[in-house]
């Protein structure tokens, strides 16, 4: 990540204003202030990383221990159950803002997150080998 701030680091530091609706010493959550539907909020940690995998266990535990008290306070707020949870890991990715967030979008008929996937298939051998050298990686290899 740069040294330079992001918007985010800016909101941190308490130099730009935001609606918060939780903070505690890892993660803070707002509301987006370009909302692609009512009571869309974004969660960050407070640890400045860019990407996902660059988060430290604490930060990363914290963001994923408070997203489902938030997803059900936005839907009593709303009245709306359905959500999409986003992040754009990396701007290949669509990443826009160069700080770890979790974009929480309540969906309605007229609202919301539309996203068009483009599904290709798996071919069976390099799926076994594709999931063995990720396993493998995941124990340090």
């Amino acid at each position: 990540m740069s040294d330079e701030p992001t918007v985010f680091g800016r909101i941190l530091d308490g130099e730009l204003p935001c609606h918060r609706v939780y903070e505690d010493e890892h993660v803070l959550a707002f509301l987006d202030i370009n909302p692609l539907s009512r009571g869309h909020v974004l969660v960050i940690p407070r640890q400045r990383v860019a990407r996902i995998q660059d988060l430290d266990e604490a930060a990363a535990a914290a963001v994923g221990r408070i997203i489902p008290r938030l997803c059900r306070a936005i839907s009593r707020v709303t009245g709306v159950e359905e959500m999409n949870l986003l992040v754009n890991n990396g701007r290949r990715a669509g990443q826009e803002v160069m700080h770890v967030h979790v974009h929480l979008i309540p969906r309605t008929e007229d609202r919301g997150l539309r996203l068009q996937f483009a599904p290709g298939e798996l071919d069976q051998a390099e799926g076994e080998r594709i999931a063995a050298e990720i396993a493998r990686m995941m124990d340090g290899g």
